[in-house]
């Protein structure tokens, strides 16, 4: 018994059935039926959108002794069947590029081309896939030939990587038409993919061909194998959990799970969640591409798109979408740029432990720190009045005396002193330039005591701010900006404000002044001044 593939099956006979190349494909016949087809053609794009199968019905319609007038060949004559199952023909001929690349294999081409085609009227045409894969050596001897090409002779390169010939081979694009392939839209795909069923007698909802259309990412010929595959383990009952099985694909379900995971923090139970996929058979890189369509979708649902639930179950549409409620736009954004990351440095497809590659993800997922608006952030960074523990007034004989401890027996001598003191704190808050790099927030933010005319106490919130403030060099530089204000070096002292146990606040525009941002987003000059003063790091 013998199958078919349905990827050769159903690959185009004329100009009009290759699908979503039509700028392609209509300047070509048009071509050949005004009689201007050019000496060379270069065919680019990625794999399985038609390349090859343009450069066949080209062959064919050049040959075809049916050939319409508007150029298009008739399909079923012996000649077009032989040229478009790849048959070995005179004057047509397919070389593979990748396995005949070197220089003795492009001066046996350049010999056989010099002979006239087998019948009167007839073209030779060289096809030549992965043409990419050609040696330096092996474009230049091609290129005399080019240059001056021998009567109704044809060559055709189909490349993936036009880019490898521009570095190789430049002179080489000059002397042929380019003509770029594009992918094919999810649309194109499933209805091409309908037209087969209905010519195998099968059926599938929609739903699935546009799971396959998907998963194609383009290429028709990759939809029809994959047609394939789910046409031979359902028996022709085509449906979308059979199109899961077949590619692997994660139940709905577990990522709805994942986002409850994510939303509320439970770190540690990411752990459990990936070592469960695995223990289910699921693939890591399925379930990445899979995560990024996820998170798509949810950012769609988040901007009020309409159309976002495409590509999730109809019966949890309304649960993605509730989901998606749990999140800003902004996480979001950010969530999906450090999932398609993963995917953009290919580090997942070379790992040998994908495992721990997703893991890490989730986790940086899970502890991502929620966005604050722009407005909120400046906001923080004065807008606001200052904290009502740093003194303000300017009479310093109106000001507040917290004293503790004998410093009231020292008379009014000790507390002009104090006063001096209160001046050179506002002062040296006001030229932040002379302070240390990034603790002007933390510093507006402590409550400031004055025990005595010679002392500082600083009382800070337990976290990074108190942490910053207790390294000694930060210290140091601080007690010098006080003394070019105060005259001399005061004693400076740092102290908790709070219990270490105290839960951590989220970033809110009261919190801006009192913690470090650790993530910033946007670039504007505008935020200048806050990446200074923050110490903060920019991530693209």
């Amino acid at each position: 018994m013998s199958h078919t593939a349905l990827a050769r099956k159903y690959r185009p006979r004329r100009f009009a059935e290759v699908a979503a190349q039509e700028h392609v494909s209509e300047t070509l016949r048009r071509a050949i039926a005004g009689e201007r087809v050019g000496h060379a053609y270069l065919f680019c794009g990625p794999r399985g959108i038609g390349k090859t199968t343009a450069a066949r019905v080209l062959a064919m319609a050049l040959n075809c002794p049916h050939r319409t007038e508007e150029g298009e060949p008739c399909g079923e004559c012996e000649s077009c069947t032989r040229i478009w199952g790849g048959q070995t023909a005179l004057d047509v001929v397919e070389i593979d590029a990748a396995s005949n690349r070197g220089v003795e294999d492009a001066r046996d081409l350049r010999e056989r081309a010099m002979y006239a085609p087998s019948v009167e009227g007839r073209f030779k045409v060289y096809i030549l896939d992965e043409a990419h894969m050609l040696t330096r050596e092996a474009w230049n001897a091609l290129l005399k030939i080019l240059e001056e090409p021998p009567p109704r002779v044809i060559f055709v390169f189909a490349t993936t990587e036009p880019q490898k010939i521009q570095q190789s081979a430049s002179p080489i694009l000059s002397r042929c038409q380019r003509f770029d392939f594009r992918r094919i839209g999810v649309g194109d795909i499933t209805r091409r993919l309908q037209e087969v069923l209905e010519g195998e007698g099968a059926d599938a909802p929609e739903e699935a061909l546009r799971t396959i259309a998907r998963r194609a990412e383009g290429g028709l010929r990759d939809a029809l194998s994959l047609l394939d595959q789910v046409l031979a383990l359902t028996g022709g009952d085509v449906s979308q959990e059979g199109v899961r099985r077949v590619l692997g694909l994660v139940e709905d379900e577990r990522y709805l799970e994942l986002l409850e995971i994510l939303r509320e923090r439970r770190h540690g139970e990411v752990f459990s969640f990936v070592e469960t996929l695995l223990e289910d058979g699921y693939d890591m890189m399925e379930f990445h591409r899979g995560l990024v369509d996820i998170l798509r979708i949810l950012l769609r649902f988040r901007l009020g798109e309409g159309e976002g639930g495409r590509g999730v179950r109809e019966d949890l549409r309304d649960s993605f979408r509730a989901s998606a409620e749990g999140f800003s736009a902004g996480d979001l954004v950010r969530m999906l740029a450090q999932a398609t990351e993963l995917e953009a440095t290919g580090s997942i497809r070379r790992s040998a432990h994908p495992r721990l590659l997703m893991e890490m993800l989730l986790l940086r997922l899970s502890y991502m720190d929620r966005t604050i608006q722009l407005e909120a952030l400046l906001k923080g960074l004065g807008g606001e009045d200052p904290p009502t523990e740093v003194f303000t007034d300017p009479e310093p004989s109106a000001r507040p005396r917290e004293t503790t401890g004998p410093s009231e027996a020292s008379g009014s001598e000790a507390g002009a002193e104090k006063v001096s003191l209160t001046d050179a704190w506002d002062r040296a808050l006001e030229n932040p330039k002379d302070l240390p790099k990034g603790v002007l927030p933390f510093l507006k933010a402590a409550k400031v005591e004055f025990p005595s005319g010679e002392e500082i106490r600083l009382l800070v919130p337990p976290g990074p701010g108190f942490d910053r403030l207790q390294e000694p060099a930060v210290l140091r530089e601080l007690k010098n900006a006080l003394k070019r204000h105060f005259g001399r070096v005061p004693e400076l002292s740092i102290q908790p404000n709070g219990s270490d146990d105290d839960p951590p606040e989220r970033i809110t525009e009261g919190a801006v002044r009192g913690g470090r941002l650790r993530e910033l987003v946007d670039k504007e000059p505008a935020l200048g001044e806050a990446v200074e003063e923050l110490d903060l790091e920019l991530l693209d």
